[in-house]
């Protein structure tokens, strides 16, 4: 009976390798592996054909317009007589709404993720978070007209010198808008520092509070501060809540009062089909595309670069 088994072993394994190697088997498997390169070869040439249209057109745009005119110069107006081909006003306008959004996100949005995370119940987790999807879900048009209809005339009940059409009412909308994002990621990397990091602080006597500001949320700083900056950068690419709240005034200025333009509230102005394709006038919407995509570039890759360098470890 001993000399017999390595026979049937031998004899099971070469049916077990002979059924790994079958030509069908591989047949599917090579199907399989192409129609995922396939995909994965979609998105990287999506993101090269969106990057080369923008390159070459902004090219064209830059032999008529000088690159420092366009960088440094203070006045927009490529529509109307006399032009100025200045990026700084729609800059300054994209920023300040951003801005104007993580001061309302972030602090509720920590606090909301602080309260999910430590405090709340189960039930109240399961309730709130379905809930705070639901508000990322909402079309940004939607936030657009309330901000025209609720936000703007509250603002203006409170201010005087306020525009039916400020930046103040885009900031309000879009820290709505990003506000789930902040939660949602937050609340994910404070419920991930392990329990055993609470369970010594809670030896030691600290109180719930003490664990929750000065372990938890340190432990977990990394992935908070990466959360905010993606948040931003969302924030700085939004249009529609903002083209119909910010207004169409490309203006340098930090008064959050005054109507201003941001970079793509300006690309859907353009876009619209009253400017002529091939003009310069049209070509500035791919020369503004290529500064809003660089931007959000840049804000993604310092998130992860600060992901990197301040990543918590633990076994």
């Amino acid at each position: 009976m001993s000399e017999g088994r390595p026979d049937i072993l031998s004899s099971n394994q070469s049916l077990l390798s002979g059924a790994t190697t079958s030509p069908v088997r591989k047949i599917g498997e090579g199907l399989i592996q192409f129609a995922l390169f396939l995909c994965a070869a979609v998105s990287v040439l999506t993101t090269i054909g969106i990057v080369a249209v923008l390159l070459i057109e902004a090219l064209q745009f830059f032999r008529d317009v000088s690159p420092w005119d366009f960088i440094f110069g203070t006045k927009w107006s490529p529509l109307l007589k006399p032009q100025h081909f200045g990026i700084l006003p729609l800059l300054c306008g994209t920023c300040l709404v951003a801005a104007g959004a993580a001061v309302v996100a972030i602090p509720i949005g920590l606090c909301t993720a602080i309260y999910l995370s430590e405090y709340a119940p189960k039930w109240v987790r399961e309730t709130v978070k379905p809930l705070l999807e639901i508000l990322a879900g909402i079309p940004s048009v939607v936030y657009g007209y309330l901000a025209i209809v609720f936000v703007s005339p509250i603002i203006r009940s409170m201010f005087e010198s306020a525009n039916v059409f400020n930046a103040a009412s885009a900031s309000i909308v879009v820290g709505i808008m990003i506000l789930p994002m902040i939660v949602s990621l937050s609340e994910e990397v404070l419920r991930a520092v392990p329990r055993s990091l609470r369970e010594a602080s809670y030896a030691l006597g600290a109180t719930k509070l003490d664990v929750t500001l000065k372990v938890v949320v340190p432990a977990a700083f990394s992935g908070i501060l990466a959360s905010f900056l993606l948040a931003i950068s969302r924030a700085v690419g939004e249009t529609m809540a903002v083209t119909l709240a910010a207004g169409a005034t490309p203006k340098l200025t930090l008064n959050p009062l005054e109507s201003i333009q941001t970079m793509t509230a300006y690309i859907v102005q353009v876009s619209q089909g009253d400017t002529p394709a091939g003009t310069v006038e049209y070509r500035t919407i791919f020369a503004v595309g290529l500064t809003l995509f660089f931007t959000t570039m840049l804000m993604n890759i310092l998130a992860q670069w600060v992901l990197r360098r301040t990543r918590e470890k633990y076994e």
